[in-house]
């Protein structure tokens, strides 16, 4: 553990394997850890209960981020949707940069946080498989819970929310210069971890 600020940035497209690394990253570390898409989600879902985007972004909480139904596919799409909303990024913007500066060193994992939210990261990651890969997983996820859709729907809906994160004018999702690109797609779980421990490792022997 770091006594000062230490920053991790994981960046990457949905179900890349991102957060899985992430928590272990920082577990391994000691770091706290923030799933930034979760601030998008719990902004969506309260946009899908009726609330204006801008005032929901504007009124969050940490309580709402514990929501069970942020998981969903709907509040997924929702997520994506409100992300391309200039002020809604503006308001969660010093709630990120804020975890970030904690001390003991902080994880946050999302789509533009090597880019806009931690341009000075000491550790940058970008997490990435192919769209039929990271559908496939998807796939699986959702069919274990019970859900009906197809392959081909998730495939649909993965393309859609990568053609939105990367096609955006505000923060679009991109590898961060001097990133460390994981590709996950023929990689395990602990090959994927592996990599991205060493790669956070080497960003502490170089402080």
């Amino acid at each position: 553990m770091t006594d000062s600020g230490f920053t991790v940035a994981i960046d990457g497209p949905a179900a890349a394997g991102k957060g899985t690394v992430s928590k272990a990253v920082a577990a391994h570390f000691g770091f706290a850890h923030l799933d930034t898409g979760l601030l998008y989600r719990a902004v969506a879902a309260k946009v899908l209960a009726g609330m204006d985007a801008i005032a929901a972004a504007q009124t969050l909480v940490t309580d709402d981020l514990e929501n069970d139904s942020l998981r969903t596919s709907d509040v997924a799409q929702a997520a994506s949707k409100v992300a391309v909303i200039a002020e809604v990024r503006a308001a969660l913007l010093d709630f990120q940069r804020s975890f970030a500066a904690r001390a003991g060193g902080a994880v946050l994992d999302g789509r533009d946080i090597g880019t806009v939210i931690c341009v000075d990261a000491q550790v940058k990651l970008f997490v990435t498989a192919s769209a039929q890969v990271r559908a496939q997983r998807r796939f699986a996820e959702l069919s274990g819970k019970g859900q009906s859709d197809t392959y081909d729907e998730v495939l649909a809906d993965v393309q859609a929310r990568d053609a939105r994160d990367m096609e955006r004018i505000e923060a679009p999702l991109r590898p961060a210069a001097r990133a460390t690109v994981i590709d996950t797609s023929d990689l395990s779980i602990d090959q994927a971890v592996a990599a991205a421990i060493a790669a956070v490792q080497a960003g502490l022997d170089a402080e």
